[in-house]
């Protein structure tokens, strides 16, 4: 079938959730894809910052075959040796001591919130303006956009209060003897790669320790090096109670999880949470190898490096078109604040070859595979500069 043939049948059978570019993307290769029709795109999105390693890493692609072989799915009854050898390998790269699978970031997010609300008997969550956290009741309702809570205000649970972003004054007056948590990004995405003040992390982490409130860091899109360390809250100095991750994880492979200190974890007992499909060996086989590869490619210098480098010549741009407003970002985490709506250089820059994504209106947002070089950086620059 060709592309037109292809994109009806979702006019005529998918429900409509989703504004789509209009093709077909069909295989890919480091950080080219192609379509179905032969067309080859440089990509700059990454699947909304999934594909760390890019497409069809060898690696990658082995360890799934491999497995695939073997087991895919056992449920969570069984053990399986690719989950129990992920736990380890991750919890001992970071400050946690417990790990809980999922397979998406909202639900890494519910799961996140309940354990908060089990721990403490508490019953308010306080997440910030702009944020993302997922489209679950919960987690739409931790996730700080009015027009997302809309249509659903009617059922949407109580004890959710939003405060702005980057303001440690509007989060401590939000605070009650009932806060059981406070779950906040280190660096907002969907919200146009908002980055706070140094110190804004450290002064929430501080809060929660005087008042007993659990403090919950969302990495769904800033985990796995995407910012330049394998967590970004480590750029910092912090260390939550909680972190939620997905996206990267499994290069590419739906999963997520849920990590937590010792004391927080024990709040959860057998029946209170569980999962069909998180943690599967097939993914976490995946997992397995994105993460060896992101630490002995060493993926966290080339995205603090090639993505300091992506700012850089984006910033140079700024001298030569009044229509950019800002250039803002870390590691290969950046977004471009337009002073116009940016939904026509999306698709400008489309159907010159590339692939970006904006959000929040007017942000393009940049958040390529973490083995970008410089040379592709250029071929971008060079056509954002063209396209602007």
């Amino acid at each position: 079938m060709n592309t037109e043939e292809l994109i009806k049948i979702e006019d005529d059978y998918f429900i409509n959730t989703f504004t789509r570019q209009p093709i077909v993307l069909d295989h890919g290769e480091g950080v080219k894809v192609t379509d179905t029709e032969g067309k080859e795109y440089l990509d700059m999105f990454a699947g909304i910052a999934v594909n760390a390693l890019g497409h069809n890493h060898p690696k990658l692609v082995e360890a799934i075959k491999k497995q695939a072989e073997k087991l895919i799915h056992v449920s969570s009854i069984y053990y399986n040796e690719p989950a129990l050898v992920y736990a380890k390998k991750l919890i001992d790269l970071t400050s946690f001591d417990r790990i809980f699978y999922a397979n998406s970031g909202a639900e890494a997010n519910e799961g996140a919130l309940k354990l908060a609300v089990k721990y403490t008997g508490k019953n308010e969550i306080i997440s910030t303006v702009e944020s993302f956290h997922g489209r679950t009741l919960a987690t739409l309702a931790a996730t700080g956009h009015d027009e997302y809570h809309e249509p659903f205000k009617s059922i949407l649970p109580q004890g959710f209060i939003n405060v702005p972003y980057n303001d440690i004054e509007a989060i401590k007056e939000a605070v009650t003897e009932n806060t059981a948590a406070i779950i906040v990004e280190p660096v907002q995405g969907e919200g146009g790669v908002n980055i706070p003040d140094s110190d804004y992390l450290k002064e929430i982490s501080k809060l929660c320790r005087e008042n007993d409130i659990v403090f919950i860091v969302d990495e769904v899109q800033t985990g796995f090096g995407r910012c330049g360390s394998l967590f970004t809250h480590e750029l910092f100095e912090v260390e939550p109670d909680i972190m939620t991750v997905a996206k990267g994880i499994g290069g590419g492979v739906p999963m997520g999880a849920i990590l937590a200190k010792e004391e927080i974890a024990g709040a959860f007992v057998p029946g209170d949470h569980g999962t069909t499909f998180g943690g599967g060996p097939l993914v976490c086989a995946a997992a397995n190898a994105t993460l060896d590869v992101i630490i002995e490619d060493d993926l966290l210098s080339n995205s603090r490096i090639v993505g300091q480098y992506l700012k850089d010549e984006l910033t140079k741009l700024m001298e030569n078109h009044d229509n950019i407003k800002e250039v803002r970002g870390c590691g290969l985490m950046v977004g471009v604040e337009l002073t116009v709506p940016g939904a026509e250089y999306v698709d400008k820059l489309r159907e010159k070859g590339f692939l970006i994504n904006c959000t929040a209106d007017k942000v393009l947002r940049l958040v390529p595979p973490l083995i970008i070089t410089k040379d592709s950086i250029d071929e971008f620059v060079k056509a954002l500069d063209e396209t602007l």
